[in-house]
């Protein structure tokens, strides 16, 4: 299975390295590697350093960081090298630079059946831009904000309530994207890493046991011994996507027997992919933000799917 790739962009200064130390100190049992401009910045603590190779360091805590180099394939090559396989790559954009020439490197046919845009993060410098309107104006920038599928607001500190709403208001008017103030909020971990090895619930049972901050997030994980119809599948997922941050999983239809399918969703973007290997059943992981996301009838809707075609 291909490893998914967090990239994290952001105007220089906007607090871009402060984000990553933050993803890396709370990477928990997840095998991170992170691709940076600036390895000297980022805050590894000597005890988590467990040894190191050319520009690679490994950490105790499964972390590996190395510098960009100024060739994100051949640092790629170097990290996918490494025998030890991440969980997840996250990737530092340059901060004068469209995050869209990292994610079309990513479409590399070398590169391509190893790893996976899943994400893109947007930093921005909430004081800057409340100070320097013109900031939003910039081609850059906005190329930068429409890029994201999450917007994290950084150096909200100093600012009135009404100028953090009214940024808020003004980024969700040009990108749907959840945003979420680095410095009031949890850092949102489990919706920024959806790991590629989800604890699901015993088969046939439903449930939203996945650890997220209550306050937050909710999750339902679901799963089927059988396959499902296709148009029940397409049906219900179109009809929870305004609901959702992520969905992620594997389903098998009863139109394409002896196929599975990986099922990726964050934002905007969905995919459906033929996993090389069938696998028996479907399981899915659905988490969106608990305001507008409601358990009780996503598992509804999920049941659906069990039904029989239109």
């Amino acid at each position: 299975m291909s490893i998914p790739v967090l990239v994290v962009t952001g105007f220089l200064g906007a607090g871009k390295t402060t984000l990553i130390n933050t993803l890396l100190a709370q990477a928990q049992n997840r095998r991170i590697s992170a691709i940076v401009n600036d390895f000297g910045a980022i805050n590894i603590d000597a005890d988590l350093i467990a040894g190191s190779a050319d520009s690679v360091v490994g950490l105790q805590n499964g972390c590996i960081c190395c510098t960009l180099q100024g060739d994100l394939l051949r640092t790629l090559k170097l990290v996918l090298s490494r025998p030890v396989r991440p969980d997840h790559i996250l990737i530092e954009a340059s901060g004068v630079a469209d995050p869209r020439g990292i994610t079309e490197a990513l479409m590399d046919p070398i590169l391509r059946d190893a790893v996976r845009l899943d994400a893109v993060v947007a930093v921005v410098d909430a004081d800057e831009v409340a100070s320097n309107p013109q900031r939003r104006q910039d081609d850059l920038w906005r190329a930068q904000v429409a890029a994201a599928d999450f917007i994290a607001l950084a150096k909200t500190a100093g600012l009135a309530p009404g100028e953090i709403s009214g940024l808020r208001a003004n980024l969700g008017a040009q990108n749907k994207a959840m945003i979420f103030d680095t410095g009031e909020e949890t850092m949102p971990i489990d919706a920024l890493f959806v790991t590629n090895r989800p604890l699901f619930a015993p088969a046939g049972s439903h449930g939203d046991g996945m650890p997220f901050d209550a306050s937050r997030f909710a999750a339902v994980e679901w799963q089927s011994e059988e396959a499902i119809h296709a148009g029940r599948f397409q049906a219900v997922i179109q009809a929870l996507s305004p609901m959702l941050i992520r969905a992620k999983g594997i389903v098998n239809f009863v139109e394409k027997p002896g196929n599975s399918f990986l099922l990726q969703m964050v934002g905007r973007r969905a995919s459906l992919t033929r996993l090389s290997q069938s696998q028996p059943g479907c399981r899915l992981v659905l988490i969106g933000e608990a305001a507008i996301f409601d358990p009780a009838t996503v598992r509804g809707r999920l049941a659906d799917m069990s039904k029989p075609p239109f």
